[in-house]
């Protein structure tokens, strides 16, 4: 009997670890780098959390420029990694030609629709959590005046800053929303001096609380709120703790669950393929809270966002998607 028992727990074992060897996840991160305490941040963190769960490793890669991108695509896929999890929209073009001559690889896209047999397409509400961030901005603000500051001008960013406003406005129906984008090339997302720059021209135009959706451009904008005396607001990743007491809140965009659930979906042979979009009733979305900017928010502010969030996640309010016809009616 023991003889047997001992022989079932090393099947066991052996099937383990033979599940383990088939899977050799890997990520690629988009320009910024993996600790540009934001976006790529957060995709770093999903990873970490599967490595950390399963003991199983990943590879991982941070381009430097765009023609870097189908290069080292094809090379993870040609080395046998499996899945492999981008994190961008801009990693579509080079995925379309790759998934095509890997049909066996699991791929997953963040931000982007790629339509191919083997594609995860992973995309967020953003414009749900940043109506929560909205909400919370307006109730803080002492002018009436807040801000947003994108990165790259492209319609993704203009869905953050849409529904900011929308909360914004809903809450108080003469305030002013002040709007500003770093850029219309990928190194908008890259630039903290002009980020710190455009705060600083938002704060003389009377903003007091300016929201930035802008990858590593926004540790600027961060920084300059504080310098100024006034609040910024996160993005992606908590970044509370950047500028503690300057950071009213964060905008989190759970990409950290869409790496995790990849690679977690894959090893446990339950891959799926085409569309997957988290909003706040999939927790792919929120607004953050902790130690850092706990004073900043009063009870009323919190039951006001919790309100909200309720009524999103019920239906009772729809948060407009500027993707769906790129024009903001708030």
């Amino acid at each position: 009997m023991k003889r047997t028992l001992l022989s079932m727990f090393a099947l066991a074992a052996m099937s383990a670890t033979a599940l383990a060897a088939d899977i050799k996840p890997a990520i690629i991160y988009d320009l910024g780098g993996k600790f540009d305490k934001s976006f790529n941040e957060s995709a770093f963190n999903g990873a970490e959390k599967f490595k950390e769960e399963t003991g199983i490793e990943y590879r991982e890669f941070e381009i430097q420029n765009d023609a870097q991108r189908e290069q080292a695509l094809r090379r993870f896929a040609r080395d046998g990694n499996n899945p492999i999890v981008m994190a961008g929209f801009s990693w579509a073009a080079a995925l379309e030609d790759v998934a095509a001559d890997y049909p066996d690889i699991n791929f997953a896209i963040i931000d982007m629709v790629v339509d191919k047999p083997n594609v995860r397409s992973v995309v967020y509400k953003e414009q749900e959590g940043s109506y929560l961030v909205g909400v919370m901005a307006a109730m803080a603000s002492e002018s009436g005046t807040v801000s947003f500051i994108g990165g790259m001008d492209i319609p993704l960013i203009r869905k953050f800053a849409c529904g900011y406003k929308g909360g914004v406005m809903a809450t108080k129906e003469d305030a002013k929303v002040l709007e500003a984008m770093t850029g219309d090339t990928p190194e908008a997302w890259n630039n903290p001096v002009k980020g710190g720059e455009i705060t600083k021209s938002q704060i003389a135009q009377g903003s007091d609380v300016i929201y930035a959706a802008a990858g590593g451009t926004g540790i600027g904008v961060l920084q300059a709120a504080a310098d100024e005396g006034k609040l910024g607001i996160g993005v992606d990743s908590n970044q509370n703790g950047l500028q503690p007491g300057h950071v009213l809140t964060s905008m989190l965009k759970r990409v950290d669950v869409a790496v995790y659930n990849a690679f977690k979906d894959a090893q446990e042979d339950k891959f799926t393929y085409g569309f997957n979009v988290l909003g706040l009733a999939e927790n792919g979305v929120d607004y953050a809270m902790d130690e850092n900017n706990a004073p900043l928010v009063s009870q009323d502010m919190r039951d006001a966002v919790e309100q909200a969030k309720s009524d999103i996640i019920e239906g009772k309010i729809v948060v407009h998607d500027y993707m769906s016809d790129e024009k903001c009616p708030y």
